[in-house]
């Protein structure tokens, strides 16, 4: 993955153990193991939506979760790369997180850490501002540092709440409880792009980086997103920024 200008967000891992199962669809696998036990793998196929595919994954297990801990690089001073955010936080991986003002960085939807409100979801008539009909899933990292997947509560609700580490409101859900969300009908959602998703199976995290807009990789729609992660396994899903921001990163 490229490196691209981006928001101000990011996923950070410090420390965890990652596996993930093969696919026997994929035609060529990149599997690498990186120092603590991150494996990092990159599926190249042809058969996914009859279309050409780079898609790459970090994966860890929650029964080891006493081994890593999540956090939010963010900054709304600035454009900041993915890479810069992870060698300030001297985590081990990172991807790109949620929506964001692209003339000064900062979070265009809901972001609060440590009970502090960062950032509050946009008005629809600013520039950058994402439509409330897609504005309906979370990111949560709980007090232990655990990560979860959930449908957006509102604003009061967050700045009230006491249980969590961060929140950060992003869109749209795509997969909860194994079923696959209704998509509005928007080229946001129709046509095909480089995807940055967060993926939680019954035992596991994936961190998933879906390559687009070139000879090597046409991207995907968010419908054959969904296919896609519930196919992998997923049973809670969400997107985040994608485009010229998707963006994986590794120490």
């Amino acid at each position: 993955m490229r490196k691209h200008y981006q928001l101000s967000l990011i996923l950070i891992f410090l420390t965890f153990y990652a596996s993930f199962g093969q696919n026997k669809n994929v035609l060529n696998q990149e599997r690498k193991t990186f120092k603590d036990s991150i494996a990092f793998n990159q599926l190249k196929t042809d058969t996914f939506f009859n279309s050409k595919q780079i898609i790459s994954l970090l994966t860890f297990q929650k029964n080891s979760y006493d081994r890593f801990r999540f956090e939010f690089g963010y900054s709304n001073s600035e454009l900041r790369t993915t890479s810069s955010f992870g060698k300030s936080k001297n985590a081990l991986a990172a991807i790109n997180g949620s929506f964001f003002d692209m003339d000064n960085g900062g979070s265009v939807t809901y972001f609060e850490v440590n009970d502090t409100v960062i950032n509050r979801n946009r008005p629809f008539d600013l520039k950058w501002a994402k439509s409330d009909s897609i504005i309906n899933g979370a990111i949560v990292i709980s007090n232990d540092f655990k990560i979860m997947i959930q449908p957006a509560n509102s604003e009061q609700f967050y700045e009230q709440s006491k249980q969590e580490e961060a929140v950060l409101v992003t869109e749209p859900l795509l997969l909860f409880h194994s079923e696959i969300i209704k998509l509005p009908n928007m080229d946001l959602v129709n046509n095909r792009h480089p995807r940055t998703c967060l993926c939680e199976t019954n035992k596991s995290i994936i961190f998933v980086a879906i390559d687009g807009r070139n000879k090597e990789a046409e991207g995907m729609s968010l419908i054959e997103a969904q296919k896609f992660l519930l196919h992998i396994g997923c049973v809670d899903a969400i997107n985040l920024d994608g485009g010229g921001s998707t963006t994986m990163w590794t120490k």
